[in-house]
């Protein structure tokens, strides 16, 4: 038995219709005791007409995949998502207008294109519980159940690093993707698109990593975001 959240409290795997978001569910998961430098990680940025799961949309989707300490530009992609509404204001943000979604890929199509990239991965991003929360959502919309998601917070683990365990609060603005990355002397990338977002949650989080580990060991344990 697995544990899905939507229409149904319980189902089997065998119970959900064969296909990629099949195959992410029946792969084994990574052992949360596995060091930091073996785990492999999917980094996910999503374009948005909001920042609301419950009523806004997912249009973009970029991914990037993490090998230990190395960044796989070799398996990098990004998929257009037809929403069912007009993109409205978002558009000034993100730059993705009405006619560029044309042609885009539906959610159904777009969500098979993300969970095989990610199956045998866990999921890395900069305020995850955007990704996990769209991600969520529109998976319980197209098929009838919310899958667990177990995701690595760029921006939990900068908050960690800057307040090495005090109750200090990080300055303001400190934990924003660019801001963190600054830190560690990386390039400012242009924001809101949803492949260089990706690679710049990559980037952050191998730096972020090696810092930590340069402290003590880590596991996969030590970073999920619960």
């Amino acid at each position: 038995m697995i544990r899905l959240f939507g229409r149904s409290w319980w189902r089997t795997i065998q119970d959900i219709s064969p296909g990629p978001i099949r195959d992410y569910l029946a792969a084994p998961k990574i052992d949360p005791r596995t060091s930091l430098p073996d785990v492999k990680l999917l980094a996910v940025d999503l374009e948005t007409t909001g920042l609301n799961p419950a009523k806004d949309q997912i249009l973009s989707i970029g991914f990037v995949p993490v090998n230990g300490r190395q960044v796989d530009l070799a398996g990098a992609g990004q998929v257009l998502v037809r929403p069912s509404v007009e993109v409205g204001d978002s558009a000034t943000f993100h730059g993705l207008t009405d006619d560029a979604l044309t042609n885009a890929l539906s959610l159904s199509a777009a969500l098979d294109v993300i969970f095989t990239a990610l199956t045998g991965r866990v999921l890395l991003a900069h305020h995850s519980a955007i990704e996990t929360g769209f991600l969520g959502r529109a998976c319980n919309s197209v098929h009838g159940f919310r899958p667990r998601i177990d995701a690595v917070d760029t921006m939990a683990l900068q908050f960690q690093l800057l307040s090495q365990g005090f109750d200090d609060e990080p300055p303001p603005g400190s934990l924003r993707l660019n801001a963190a990355r600054s830190q560690y002397g990386l390039p400012r990338y242009a924001a809101h698109d949803a492949l260089t977002d990706a690679l710049a949650c990559a980037e952050l989080y191998l730096a972020q990593a090696a810092e930590l580990e340069a402290l003590k060991p880590r596991t996969l344990k030590s970073v999920l975001k619960y």
